[in-house]
């Protein structure tokens, strides 16, 4: 039984831990999930976040503190978090690719009190652990990196320490406990979004199960809709992020199977094999960067792979060409591809539908069913007209930003009475109704899926004894859609070292974020108010580098 069965009062809103706990009862004896040959029954996953629910609370977590995922794909991120939501806490995803200073203002800016990590990441941990005085139990996750260290406690003792019995805190479990995701979005630090579990489930799972559109959750109705196990699909995009972590809960709310790789980097190779021997149906990626490589294995190998099991392809965050689409479903003319125009702040604001003799163009979305487009001046763009709106949706959209009233209300803003999430995506309406998405209103720059603010870059670039100002530019690229360009004026006597300066911001951030190309200028001509021009910036490293903007 669920919590809320044994508790006897309808519960208010949809929760993941109850739903979860549904479909381990119904289906114990199936497969919930795999990496490589381990493979992980609805029973056990049920069973394991019961001991990581358990261990947590007993080391002191309080209602809705916060818990960080600093970990790979892998079985441990999903039961992990599916812990996290039983005792009726808060999960908060982290970027793996942060370097130490993101880490560090992520998880106090969090009030992260536990953090569950991959070994390999202990070095970096130990380095900045007197800096996280918030946190205080650090489950360590064994990736054969290493042995536990003395200040964590080794997840698997944590996942065997269920106390046999079903864990709920004493503040219990509702919709209202939230889920936070953080997002480098398009203006400053990352943020955290807000959801409210609820309200996340009404935006993602309706499509997958009516019953999840019921506004009263109805526990036992979703019982009786499980009939086999749902959807069997493999993330092949970092669970850390919104489109890996929101169709992961797709499959799993439904009593389906997630698949999480063996490979830390894409492994294109690994993707198809997998397929093809575990059957799998689903399978989300990110745009072109991860598409095109799949298409270049399959082309290279014609008839190697058997895809007939996959029948759906899901992407958000990054161009996904037409071209590509279309060679894809040669390869599986029954397959469905679906193109989400969608953020960790907005579900829902569009999408582009593709099956065999019928590809959509690139950046051409369907506007959805509660989204609009907006001008700068409050109306609605009218299609055809050629002007330019911020796309915008209402219904179940996040709470606001933790802790940042201020970008709460920029970007979650009241219209006819009604809150709209408004990330900043710029689109114009064509004659037909469709999208062509232009972008980010601002200059952040989008790079394989990775959301790379261009301040960030720029303050490190400034640090360098050679740089007297920079700026860093998104330049069109065929694989990641876009890469980090820097744009920089020398100090009076210095010479410009592209590699020296790339390997400066690596020291510092992500390597995501450092260019990818250094090219000099005599004077970035800032405005007496600081500001810089940055279309022109970006034209002036366009033509330096000999790339088309076209």
């Amino acid at each position: 039984m669920t919590a809320a069965e044994t508790q006897g009062e309808p519960m208010p809103g949809w929760n993941f831990a109850e739903i979860w706990e549904v479909c381990a009862t119904k289906l114990p004896d199936a497969v919930a999930l795999r990496h490589g040959e381990r493979e992980i029954t609805w029973s056990a996953f049920d069973r394991r976040a019961d001991g990581i629910a358990r261990t947590l609370l007993d080391a002191g977590a309080g209602e809705q503190d916060k818990v960080a995922q600093y970990l790979y794909n892998c079985p441990e991120y999903l039961e992990s978090m599916f812990g996290v939501f039983k005792a009726g806490l808060v999960p908060v995803n982290t970027n793996y690719r942060y370097a130490e200073e993101e880490l560090v203002y992520l998880w106090d800016n969090a009030d992260a009190v536990a953090v569950v990590f991959h070994g390999t990441f202990t070095e970096r941990i130990e380095a900045i652990r007197h800096r996280v005085p918030k946190v205080r139990i650090w489950l360590w996750v064994d990736d054969g990196d290493g042995a536990c260290p003395e200040w964590a406690t080794p997840y698997e003792d944590a996942a065997a320490a269920g106390p046999g019995e079903r864990v709920v805190a004493p503040w219990g479990r509702d919709g209202h406990q939230i889920l936070m995701m953080y997002t480098g979005g398009t203006t400053g630090m990352p943020k955290g979004v807000m959801w409210r579990q609820d309200d996340l489930i009404h935006a993602v799972l309706p499509t997958t199960n009516a019953v999840f559109a019921e506004t009263t959750p109805d526990y036992a109705k979703l019982a009786d809709s499980i009939q086999g196990p749902g959807l069997q699909m493999i993330p092949a995009c970092p669970l850390m992020h919104g489109t890996g972590q929101f169709t992961a809960f797709i499959a799993l709310s439904n009593a389906g199977s997630v698949t999480t790789l063996t490979n830390r980097h894409l492994d294109v190779v690994e993707i198809l094999d997998t397929i093809e021997a575990k059957k799998i149906q689903g399978l989300t990626i990110v745009g072109d960067a991860f598409a095109k490589p799949i298409l270049a294995e399959l082309d290279a190998n014609p008839g190697r792979w058997d895809l007939s099991s996959l029948f759906l392809i899901t992407s958000s965050g990054v161009m996904w060409s037409e071209p590509v689409k279309q060679g894809l479903l040669k390869h599986n003319p029954t397959m469905m591809l679906i193109d989400a125009f969608s953020s960790s702040e907005a579900i829902g604001l569009g999408q582009s539908v593709s099956t065999a003799g019928n590809e959509s163009k690139t950046a051409k979305f369907v506007l959805g069913e509660n989204a609009r487009v907006i001008t700068d001046d409050g109306r609605d763009v009218e299609p055809g007209s050629g002007e330019i709106g911020r796309v915008a949706v209402r219904g179940y959209t996040p709470i606001g930003y933790y802790k940042d009233p201020e970008k709460s209300a920029a970007t979650f803003v009241t219209i006819d009475g009604e809150t709209y999430s408004m990330p900043g995506d710029y689109a114009q309406v064509e004659a037909d109704g469709t999208l062509t998405l232009l972008g980010r209103g601002s200059v952040c720059i989008n790079t394989g899926g990775e959301k790379v603010f261009p301040e960030e870059v720029e303050e490190i670039l400034k640090r360098h004894p050679s740089v007297l100002d920079a700026v860093a530019v998104g330049l069109p690229d065929d694989k990641f859609g876009e890469t980090v360009n820097a744009v920089v004026q020398l100090r009076e006597g210095a010479t410009l070292d592209q590699d020296e300066l790339i390997g400066w911001v690596k020291q510092h951030l992500a390597s995501f974020k450092a260019p990818k190309r250094v090219v000099p200028i005599d004077t970035v001509g800032r405005a007496p108010n600081g500001k810089v021009d940055y279309k022109r910036l970006k034209r002036y490293a366009a033509e330096q580098l000999g790339v088309s903007l076209d």
